[in-house]
């Protein structure tokens, strides 16, 4: 009888078990393993040669449905992000792979060819390509922080046709699946590599080929895909860029919470290969590692000499005659002017909001009456086109109210705006020209979204509004006017990275327009235009806002300057959710006290939405200088609280939002 541990898709004992066996299986390979009464996957970590009763064991019960094996190097791989994020090893590696299937489906990948580009680089572009290349049999980290428009596209093409062309695979990373058309059909044209995707829109049958080729395949690939493409097999890898690295997208939050950027630089590190970090506005933390070292690559030009946008501040705050009563509200009369001027000449333009929907909350002229979830602490959503007040949250909704509940009256307030709003008043203002929505309402599928550019890109639509989805590196050349609204709100949000988000979509968002010879204009309606932050946005003094956010962040003793983790207790007991919060707090506080005095234990507090879905959530937040320390204090916690039935814990190491 052969022992071994396995590490089972279940949370329980970190998913690590024992099993018995007569028959031999090899390290990494995937089998179906008994827990309790169900049958579950399990991964073999190791041979075992302790005695054991084997009368208190199970048996395996033989290879898993597609018999896979992970190599050593992925298994090591996975089982280190497991670690890091605390999170059980075997739900992590069931969660990364493809749903099996018996009869999956014939699926193809095109092909690309080698086609040369028709333009030339620009110096700052070669020098770029160069310092990448000149040394890629190594682990190299590098930061590409170029101006939007400034060619990073080009500098990634180069870097993987001289990776193909040694005959090694390219993996490409993206906040989000609304990049990838994009991307494809560049690619497609000017690479002599097979051209693979990979993103939640996908069929199962599409992702599991995409394993296939990727874990055999002996012919070059560049593989173009979202977060959860790091966990595909990559045999072979020979690059890896990480394009948007400042993007939130690149974080997950459910299941293990790990972010993508941080994950991938190990994984290069592993595999001893470069890593590409590129973005018009990296984050503090990517900036602050490499921006003294020569591997921090500054882009300033845009090819082709064009401008940069001008940016313009627009004052919400002139008196208009009725306020919320104005047909014209939230735009201002010289935002509509310049649209005007826009669209009469053929051009296009994009209007941007960070809210879905046609109100942010309702509320009673007479008694104030407000309408809220009933299974979350936040308000209802209006919605026009459905009639409907719906959860951002959960999926509760109910019909729009003809009159208050509570008092009766007949006249119930539309506050706060969202894209449905704006676009009513675009319509009733341009009712000659073509203006569509571009948000998770109206873009729902990954062929919804492909259309939707197209219609774009050929001028089919005048005025696009969209959500945070247009910020994200299009290139739309009819565009030379972006309009913003609603950015006030996330300045005031509780978190200490509001103004680095904020200075981040803004700045990708104004980056969209004056993409070819005329100079494009930004303009960013604000309430509170005198902030400081718009200044810094509106001069191009980005240098300036790093070092002023810099100074504050270490002030404060926040990230880059520390490291942070929360650990969030739900329940759908309040007493419970805030109790075991407040336990933990006191076992923490005295490990800290004895054995880990370089920890910082912030909370416990409520989350700032603490009803999410009829669930309630305390958090706590641990800070330190030393990561090492956070690792074992977690790691001596996790050994000693135990949880009652009915509370839930996740540990979030990193957290990019504190909720």
């Amino acid at each position: 009888m052969i022992y071994y541990s396995v590490a089972a898709n279940t949370p329980f004992n970190n998913s690590v078990l024992t099993y018995k066996s007569e028959k031999l299986f090899a390290v990494g390979q995937l089998v179906s393993v008994p827990l309790g009464k169900r049958t579950v996957g399990g991964c073999i970590l190791k041979e075992v040669k302790s005695e054991f009763d084997e009368a208190k064991l199970k048996e395996i019960i033989g290879p898993f449905s597609l018999d896979w094996k992970l190599s050593d190097e992925h298994l090591t791989y996975l089982k280190w992000v497991a670690k890091y994020y605390h999170y059980p090893v075997g739900q992590h590696i069931f969660d990364t792979l493809p749903k099996p299937l018996k009869k999956p489906r014939e699926v193809e990948f095109p092909f690309g060819n080698g086609k040369p580009l028709s333009y030339e680089l620009l110096k700052e572009q070669e020098d770029a390509v160069t310092k990448i290349t000149e040394n890629m049999d190594s682990f190299e980290r590098y930061l590409v922080h170029g101006v939007t428009g400034s060619g990073k596209t080009t500098i990634y093409l180069k870097v993987f046709q001289e990776t193909i062309s040694k005959g090694k695979n390219c993996l490409f990373l993206v906040p989000e699946i609304n990049l990838t058309p994009q991307f494809i059909e560049t690619f497609k044209n000017h690479l002599n590599a097979q051209i693979l995707t990979y993103h939640s829109s996908m069929s199962n049958s599409e992702k599991l080929r995409v394993w296939e080729i990727t874990e055999n395949s002996s012919a070059p690939y560049v593989l173009i895909g979202v977060r959860s493409s790091i966990f595909l097999p990559h045999k072979n890898l020979g690059v890896l860029v990480l394009d948007e690295e400042h993007d939130q997208s690149f974080k997950q939050e459910d299941r293990c919470p790990y972010h993508t950027r941080d994950i991938a630089i190990k994984l290069a590190s592993i595999r001893k290969i470069p890593i590409v970090l590129g973005s018009a506005t990296p984050t503090l933390e990517s900036l602050n590692a490499l921006k003294d070292t020569s591997n921090y690559i500054l882009l300033t030009k845009r090819p082709h000499e064009l401008k940069m946008p001008t940016i313009r501040l627009v004052d919400s705050r002139k008196p208009k005659s009725g306020g919320y009563e104005d047909k014209n509200w939230p735009f201002t009369e010289e935002s509509l002017k310049e649209i005007r001027e826009r669209v009469d000449n053929n051009e296009q333009v994009l209007v941007f909001v960070n809210r879905l929907g046609f109100a942010s909350y309702v509320q009673c002229r007479s008694c104030g009456r407000d309408f809220h979830c009933l299974n979350c602490s936040s308000s209802l959503k209006y919605f026009k086109k459905t009639q409907t007040l719906n959860c951002q949250f959960c999926d509760y909704k109910i019909p729009y109210p003809e009159s208050c509940p509570d008092c009766g009256n007949l006249k119930l307030l539309q506050k706060g705006f969202g894209t449905e709003k704006l676009t009513e008043v675009l319509v009733r203002n341009f009712s000659e020209k073509t203006i569509e929505r571009f948000d998770r309402d109206a873009v729902k599928t990954f062929n919804d979204l492909k259309a939707m550019l197209g219609r774009f890109e050929s001028r089919e639509i005048d005025i696009l509004v969209g959500t945070q989805m247009l910020s994200k590196g299009h290139n739309f050349k009819g565009v030379n006017l972006v309009v913003l609204l609603g950015v006030d709100s996330q300045l005031n949000f509780p978190d200490f990275r509001s103004n680095e988000k904020v200075y981040q979509l803004i700045t990708q968002t104004a980056g969209r327009p004056g993409r070819s010879e005329k100079q494009g204009l930004v303009l960013i309606q604000s309430l509170v235009p005198e902030n400081k932050i718009f200044q810094f946005i509106e001069n191009y003094q980005q240098d300036q806002f790093y070092a002023e956010e810099l100074e504050v962040r270490d002030i404060l003793n926040y990230p880059p300057y520390s490291r942070l983790v929360a650990i969030y207790f739900t329940s759908r007991f309040y007493e419970r959710a805030a109790g075991e919060a407040t336990k933990a707090a006191g076992l923490l506080n005295a490990m800290i006290k004895k054995h880990f005095p370089e920890v910082d234990l912030l909370g416990p507090r409520p989350a700032i939405i603490e009803k999410k879905a009829n669930n309630f959530s305390w958090t706590l937040l641990l800070r330190s200088k030393n990561i090492n320390q956070l690792h074992s204090l977690l790691d001596n916690f996790n050994a000693n609280f135990k949880l009652p039935s009915g509370v839930s814990i996740k540990v979030d190491v990193d957290p990019q939002t504190l909720s």
